[in-house]
């Protein structure tokens, strides 16, 4: 009787392969999604434009003007880098641990409330400086808050913290709506309209721009030093690789779920009060305009590592601000930026599978084996 027969194609586990190799098949990977995102540009580019290489390079060209050329180019595109990177910094964490926050989005609207509260109704109290600190507390008090209810649900009856921090989302924006509509709405009634926060609740600007991205580059290195060298950001790791190992060392399992929940969601909240203080000066229901699903892209694409997030959120701001000035110029859709950012998702997934594992065919094997 014949054995069974060996398959075409299998996958096996790759052994531990050094850390310059794995990064630079990242690095083949993001030139690939590039090459790949700049066809399709050109694809889309209208042939009066010139052929199609010259669409191809012209399309770049655009991007990287529109985004980098002018100083207030430059400027709008470091506004859509401080909310990407602080928003990957925050469910970098649980992403560690294996609990996967998709409630970003939700906490940053929490601590967005939060903070607008005091610069609507305490902004002829106090001065600028106790002023905004005071509202960094409260946006950090109120997204943690917000964060601590599913990982309290996760680590008392176990509930899926998916579903459980994606629905918690809609919740606080149409909390929002509310307010907008309703106790905080501006005056004359009807506009739907938070009032403009005065000009004590305003963040600063440092060259040219408000100081969230000296926040955020902070918390980067913060957070750098807290997930690598502490306790915590060792038990994290743990309870990430496995949990039965973590209750066997004696780690409170459920202790670590909560803690860097609130962590997390404190981190999204102070972002939230970057926002509204900073960027819009004021509270809408999109005040978080994606960020919160964006920085699960950042988070990954980076290997949660928070100077890699800082790399990748400053190349999709890029291509947020660059797509824009592409639409006006070569009348390419706006969404082009999400089917670029998709291209980049979908090569550097599967670099990381091909890190992993290698694909065996049939007769390989049998072939390395008498070498």
């Amino acid at each position: 009787m014949t054995g069974k027969k060996t398959p075409l194609i299998r996958l096996a586990k790759r052994d531990a392969m050094p850390s310059w190799q794995r990064w630079a098949i990242r690095l083949a990977a993001i030139v690939l999604a590039l090459l790949v995102g700049g066809v399709v540009m050109a694809a889309v580019i209208s042939p009066d434009n010139g052929n199609f290489f010259r669409r191809f390079i012209g399309a770049y060209a655009t991007v990287l003007d529109g985004a980098l050329g002018k100083k207030t180019a430059i400027r709008q595109t470091v506004k859509n880098f401080i909310p990407l990177l602080g928003t990957a910094l925050a469910i970098a964490p649980c992403f560690k641990m294996r609990f996967w926050n998709i409630g970003a989005e939700g906490q940053i609207t929490a601590g967005a409330v939060c903070a607008t509260y005091f610069a609507l109704f305490w902004a002829d109290k106090l001065p600028q400086v106790p002023l905004l600190l005071i509202m960094a507390a409260a946006g950090a008090l109120g997204g943690g808050l917000w964060a601590l209810v599913p990982a309290f649900f996760k680590a008392r009856w176990g509930t899926n913290e998916t579903l459980f921090t994606l629905m918690m989302n809609y919740i606080v924006i149409g909390f929002v709506k509310w307010l907008q509509g309703g106790p905080w709405e501006k005056q004359p009634k009807g506009s739907q309209q938070i009032a403009q926060f005065a000009e004590n609740a305003c963040l600063p600007k440092v060259a040219g721009v408000y100081c969230g991205w000296i926040v955020v580059l902070v918390l980067m290195v913060v957070m750098f030093l807290y997930m690598k060298y502490t306790k915590q950001g060792y038990e994290i790791a743990v309870v990430g690789e496995s949990e039965r190992t973590a209750r066997y060392a004696g780690m409170n399992v459920g202790k670590i779920v909560m803690r860097t929940m609130f962590l997390s969601g404190a981190i999204a909240g102070i972002v939230g009060f970057l926002l509204v203080s900073g960027a819009n000066n004021t509270l809408y229901d999109g005040v978080a305009d994606g960020a919160g699903f964006t920085a699960i892209t950042v988070a990954w694409l980076s290997q949660l590592n928070p100077f890699g997030m800082a790399g990748i959120s400053a190349m999709l701001a890029v291509l947020e601000k660059g797509s824009d000035t592409l639409q006006t110029r070569m009348a390419v859709p706006v969404a082009i930026s999400d089917v670029i950012t998709g291209v980049l998702l979908f090569f550097m997934l599967g670099c990381e599978f091909f890190i992993r594992y290698k694909v065996i065919f049939r007769g390989r094997e049998e072939k390395e084996g008498t070498k």
